[in-house]
């Protein structure tokens, strides 16, 4: 073979060969030091079917080495890379501990490793795949299950598998084009929502026999009182890469901006003075330790936080990470320079502040939106009205802080309650929009199950009538505020974790 053509590494998982006996698990653990409570590689076990025609299929689940890999595009350091021979591999020395990378994938295949605190996965064995050897799992497979090889070559084993036999992948509808492919796997393996549908609120299996039970990530089934044909067996746990920090830096980050939007919307529509201390010095201020609020979660959340300053000294740029803390940064001196204008008396350069203010401070409220579109595995988070619609909740935040602003110094006729009760509606119908629609995909449908009536209902409802008190703003003035802060942290908290909570392998 020429040593210098192109190779592309993939591997075929023949379901129709698999025992189910982990010993691919175990030789990766061995192989490549994975400590307990992770894997790189496992089997999933799902019962298929009706007693008495019943039987248990496997599943062996990992990386998908994908033509075009999520993780790598979210990863803000590139240590998530792919090479060459397109096998995505990592780098765990510029590994900032984000978490993006979990996120993006919609395979599930990527964890934080406990021990030294950086995101891992399957690599296919690449060190010994330089030096000729087969990969742990492979060699271990007492069945020959696991088939590893170039697809460029013609006269290897996958080759030839991958061209005659029928194969599946994991999710082709997410256009990653997996290097993973299955034989002979059933769909209840492949995709655990596949086959999902709607039973009285709860999803289930489809199917009709026994009394079945719903795979809630953590490995733990809850039941419900459909019947099923499909039932996970044994999988492991699947926790949310992006917790209670996240949904909170969300807030932060609308107050950050959304308080300097509402004090120069207000400046804009003759409410407000351009050297007025509400527009002057309240607003940039509390934006600015909005800011700085934002930042510091943004740290908080890292797994490696004194690692942050890899985000600018050696960016990835299609990471919304990176172009979100440029914006982020930009924003931050914009704000510092409307003080100074503001202190100085100058109202030109006040307003010469304020047409950069307007765009970066819209961006730092949307950019959001595009970082979680980089998920591509949660569905929920791709609807093209949520860059909008998180610059309508920092609106609404932005304005509940001129509202108490101005009520403080007793200050009316500002048209802040206005602007709160208008922002407030339009919240509110962006929310219906989103909710009561029949999605197109089972992973959302379960995700507004779960953000309605599931886990997060509480927070969910809580945040609607909250908000739905702030549109009385005109009438119950300063006490609107409060109303619009709390109601918008119990939607956001609500919405990023319910999107997280649906089970992707």
């Amino acid at each position: 073979m020429d040593a210098t053509a192109p190779t592309r590494w993939v591997k075929v998982l023949d379901q129709t060969k698999c025992i189910g006996c982990h010993a691919c698990t175990t030789a990766c653990k061995a192989e490549n030091d994975v400590p307990l409570g992770v894997t790189r590689t496992y089997v999933k076990s799902v019962d298929v079917g009706t007693f008495p025609a019943a039987r248990r299929a496997f599943q062996v689940t990992r990386c998908n080495q994908c033509d075009d890999p999520p993780c790598v595009a979210a990863c803000p350091t590139a240590a998530m890379y792919q090479r060459p021979d397109g096998i995505v591999d990592f780098d765990k020395s510029v590994c900032i501990g984000c978490k993006a990378c979990m996120a993006a994938c919609p395979y599930d295949a990527i964890f934080i490793n406990p021990a030294d605190h950086s995101a891992e996965k399957c690599n296919f064995c690449a060190h010994r795949l330089e030096v000729g050897l087969e990969p742990s799992c492979v060699v271990v497979c007492p069945t020959g299950a696991i088939v590893v090889g170039d697809l460029f070559d013609p006269g290897s084993a996958v080759a030839r598998l991958v061209g005659r036999s029928p194969m599946s992948v994991r999710r082709p509808e997410k256009g990653t084009g997996p290097a993973v492919f299955y034989r002979g796997a059933d769909l209840a393996t492949l995709d655990p929502l596949a086959a999902a549908r709607p039973t009285g609120g709860i999803y289930a299996w489809a199917g009709q026999g026994t009394p079945g039970r719903r795979h809630v990530p953590g490995g733990h089934p809850r039941r419900h009182n459909s019947t099923a044909a499909a039932v996970v067996s044994y999988d492991v746990a699947h926790e949310a890469p992006w917790g209670w920090r996240v949904s909170l830096y969300t807030w932060t980050k609308g107050l950050a901006a959304g308080t300097y939007l509402a004090a120069l919307v207000l400046v804009l529509a003759g409410r407000l003075r351009w050297s007025s201390g509400t527009y002057g010095d309240v607003a940039p201020a509390v934006a600015l330790a909005m800011l700085a609020a934002t930042g510091g979660l943004l740290v908080w959340d890292l797994k490696h936080p004194r690692r942050f300053w890899m985000l600018f000294a050696r960016p990835q740029w299609r990471s919304w990470l990176v172009r979100g803390g440029v914006i982020i940064t930009a924003y931050g001196a914009v704000l510092v320079a409307a003080l100074v204008t503001a202190a100085w008396g100058s109202v030109t350069g006040e307003q010469v502040v304020a047409g950069a203010g307007l765009p970066l401070g819209v961006l730092t409220a949307a950019y959001t939106a595009y970082l979680l579109a980089q998920a591509r595995g949660r569905d929920l988070w791709q609807s093209q009205l949520l860059a909008p619609h998180l610059v309508v909740q920092a609106l609404v935040l932005g304005a509940g802080v001129v509202l108490l602003a101005t009520g403080a110094s007793g200050r009316t006729g500002t048209g802040a309650g206005d602007l709160l009760a208008a922002a407030a509606a339009l919240h509110l119908t962006m929310v219906a929009g989103e909710v009561t629609p029949r999605h197109p995909t089972a992973h959302a449908r379960l995700a507004v199950e779960e953000m309605v009536r599931g886990r997060f209902a509480a927070f969910f409802w809580a945040g609607i009538a909250l908000v739905a008190a702030a549109v009385a703003a005109p009438w119950i003035g300063i006490a609107a505020a409060p109303c619009a802060f709390v109601g918008v942290a119990c939607h956001e908290h609500a919405y990023v974790q319910a999107a997280q909570a649906v089970p992707l392998a």
